[in-house]
Order: structure tokens, then sequence, then C-alpha cells
């Protein structure tokens, strides 16, 4: 009989130590399968899927309801862990005594944030992708058996949260895919693995919905335009020296401009005109100029960079007047300058020749442009300075000093000492700047 009960008693421990560990396995998985689902990229399962992997493609359904997913696989793991720990508990109890459930409390705290923890969520932060689809199959299982607990604790949660005054929306993004892919260059730059430029590439390219055309314009006063009324000799002249491919044509004043001459539109004139058995330099200077020019562009100057490209790409036009809610005219801005806010400045053989844009002297001071704005400065420099108020460096040396300071006067904000070098009548036309550290 006494054997009976050995042979009993050994049964029942090897039966328990079996459910302990195929609990623990239960545990590791719920925790792997978390980790997994909850770090893969979507964008590397969006690629396996379109491969013709099943188990991406069902990973990336069950993603879609995080809160759904993440309350299903706690709920099933926290189901293991505490029956685990509650066999553990039995267990030690019937070896040792009372005293044990300390004892037990230790062992499977050690054993489950081992092999159920941090081994587990190591393999699957490593291997995200991969374990996301291998794990997709039962975890969609496990999400639609626990479906109607989840609903009815995500149900009762909003309501405890509703009480204290947190309100919580289920359709409401956690974070942005901008956001996440933005900060995610960012981080590989601090660690090294994204180059400068690429990370000022990708993150230009993610800003142009975020930005309008208003901050990037060249300002009216900069405008290299045409007289209507000048003579055709002084008009061609003009035309042949500038740097410019497109101009301005003005009538009576600057603000009223009524078309715009492209340089290829002038030559294939001067051609006509010099070519053939009549040809004659008299012939020449017979320009009318409303028979080339062209129909001017006018745009907003509150419409997003992204849209305006889109807009440049669909008129088949690279050049665009911005004028503001008044119908004022403010600037211009061309196709160029908003791939130079994608890949930097881009210079051709007709752009003047410069030296290094941003050069510092001797003392570690910049002498920039006022005109220069604090965006390009901050790709150039990697430097923070907020550019919410103003677009120039001048603009916000005014919005800072709420004045317009005299030459030679000093400002020191933002971690930055500013030097107001250069001044035409009431515009900032050169700064001497300095970082303060």
């Amino acid at each position: 009989m006494l054997w009976l009960q050995s042979l009993n008693l050994d049964y029942a421990f090897w039966l328990t130590i079996s459910a302990i560990f195929i609990l623990l396995l239960l545990s590791a998985f719920f925790s792997g399968s978390e980790t997994a689902l909850t770090a893969a990229s979507r964008g590397k399962l969006q690629t396996q899927a379109d491969k013709g992997s099943r188990g991406a493609a069902r990973a990336l359904s069950i993603t879609e309801d995080n809160e759904r997913l993440i309350g299903s696989v706690l709920l099933g793991n926290n189901l293991v862990n505490i029956l685990a720990t509650s066999l553990a508990t039995a267990l030690f109890t019937k070896l040792v005594g009372e005293s044990s459930v300390a004892l037990a409390t230790l062992v499977m705290t050690v054993l489950v944030l081992i092999f159920a923890e941090v081994l587990p969520k190591t393999y699957a932060i490593t291997n995200a992708e991969r374990a996301a689809a291998r794990v997709s199959a039962p975890i969609a299982l496990l999400v639609s058996i626990f479906d109607p607990i989840v609903s009815a604790v995500r149900k009762l949660v909003r309501g405890i949260l509703w009480l204290f005054g947190v309100r919580t929306s289920a359709d409401e993004p956690i974070l942005a895919v901008r956001e996440e892919i933005a900060g995610a260059i960012s981080l590989g730059h601090l660690e090294g693995v994204v180059q400068k430029e690429d990370r000022d590439r990708i993150l230009g390219a993610l800003d142009l919905s975020e930005r309008t055309v208003e901050e990037i314009m060249l300002h009216r006063s900069s405008i290299e335009m045409i007289n209507f009324k000048d003579e055709p000799k002084e008009i061609l002249a003009q035309c042949m020296s500038s740097n410019h491919t497109r101009l301005p044509v003005y009538k009576d004043e600057p603000e009223n401009i009524i078309g715009v001459i492209h340089a290829k539109d002038l030559a294939r004139f001067m051609y006509s005109k010099i070519s053939g058995p009549d040809a004659s330099l008299k012939k020449l200077l017979s320009l009318d100029i409303s028979s080339v020019i062209m129909k001017p562009y006018f745009v907003p100057d509150t419409t997003a960079l992204d849209e305006q490209m889109r807009q440049f790409l669909r008129r088949r036009t690279h050049f665009a007047l911005v004028v503001d809610e008044y119908g004022s005219l403010e600037g211009m801005i061309t196709l160029e300058d908003i791939l130079e806010e994608i890949v930097g400045e881009i210079a051709d053989e007709f752009d003047p020749a410069s030296n290094e844009l941003i050069k510092p002297d001797t003392d570690g001071i910049y002498e920039l442009d006022g005109t220069m704005t604090i965006r390009d400065l901050n790709r150039a420099m990697d430097w923070n300075l907020p550019d919410e108020h103003a677009n120039t460096l001048a603009g916000l040396v005014l919005h800072e000093a709420q004045m317009i300071p005299a030459v030679g006067q000093v400002f020191r904000f933002h971690g930055f000492r500013f030097e107001v070098a250069g001044r035409n009548a009431n515009r900032i036309t050169l700064l001497r700047v300095r970082p303060l550290q």
C-alpha cells in the first residue's frame, strides 16, 4: 500500500513538472509573439507578402488592430504564467511545507524571466519579420477566440479612463507613419548607420507636405524682371546676360506681371529674324515681346510643397509666381527650388561661382546673408535654430528682437550670438553668427 502511494506521488510530481514546463513554453511563445509582431516592420512584411508569403500577409492583417492583438496575447500570457506559478506553489508546498511559498515565487520568477521573457524576446527582436510570419497563424486563432473577452476588457478600460477625463479612440494611431520613418532615420543617423546627406534627403522629402511655398520662395525684391516698355535692344541684352532661362515681364509697375519670357522662345525669334534670304539685324531689333511671352502662372503662398510639385508636373511647367491672400505678388518658386529641399543646393554651369557658402573666420564667426533660410543653415551645420516664426535668419532676428536693429547691435538667443553686420533700409542684409558653446 505504501509502495502504491509512493508511486502515485511520483506520478503526480512528474505530471505537475511536465505541466509547468509546457506552460513555460506557452509563456515563451506568447512573449516572443508579442515582441515579433509589434517590432516587425510593416514595410518588410508587405514586401514578403507581395512575394507570396501567406504568413507575412497574415501578420499584416492581425497587426492592423494592435490593441486587439496585444490584448489577446497578454490575456493568454497572463493565464499561463498565473497557472504555472499556482502549480509550482502547490508542488513546493507538498514537498517542503507551508514555508515554500516564497521559494516557489523566487524559482518561478527566475524561470519566467529567463526562459519565458528575455530568451524569446531576444530571439524575436533579432528575427522580427521571420518570427512574425511563423507565429501569425496560431496568434490569429488566439485573437479570434479571445476577441469577445478582449472587447469587453477594452470597453471596461475606456470606461474607467473616461471617468478620469481621458478620452481614447480605437481608430486613432499611436504614431503616424511619417513620424515613425523620421524617428527611425534620425536614430539611425545618431547611431552612425545613416549618413547625414541621406538623412537630410529622406527627411526633406517627408517634410514637403508640412511646408508651404511661402517658406522657400524667392522674395519679390530679389526677382529679376523685364519691363514690357523697354526697347527691344535692352530686352535682348538683359535676357542674354541673365543667368536665368525664365524672366517675368511686368507692365507699368513690378506688381503687374503680364507674362513670362523663356530664353528658348527668344532664341527661336532671334533665329527666325537672322535666317533666310531677307535676314537683317534691323529685323532682329523689331522684337514684339508680347508675341514671345507665356501666360503667367500664379499660386497662393499657402500651397504645400508636395502639392505644388504635383502641379508643376501636371502642368508641365517649372515656374510659378507666388501671391498672397490679397492677390499681391510675394515672390516666385520653381521646381528646382522644391527639389533642392530634398537633395540640397543644385548648381549648374550658369550659376555664379562661389566658394563654400558657410565658412567661419579664425574666431569661429560665420558671416551669413540675412536672406539665408533657417532650414538650409540647420541642414548645413546640424544646428537647431527654430523656424516656426520666421523663414530666414533676418526674420528670426527681427522676431526675437521685436524691433529693427541697427548695424552693430548684438543679440543672444537659442544658444547663438547674432551681430547685425549689414542693413539696407529696413532689411538686415548681413549677420555675424557664432555658437555660444
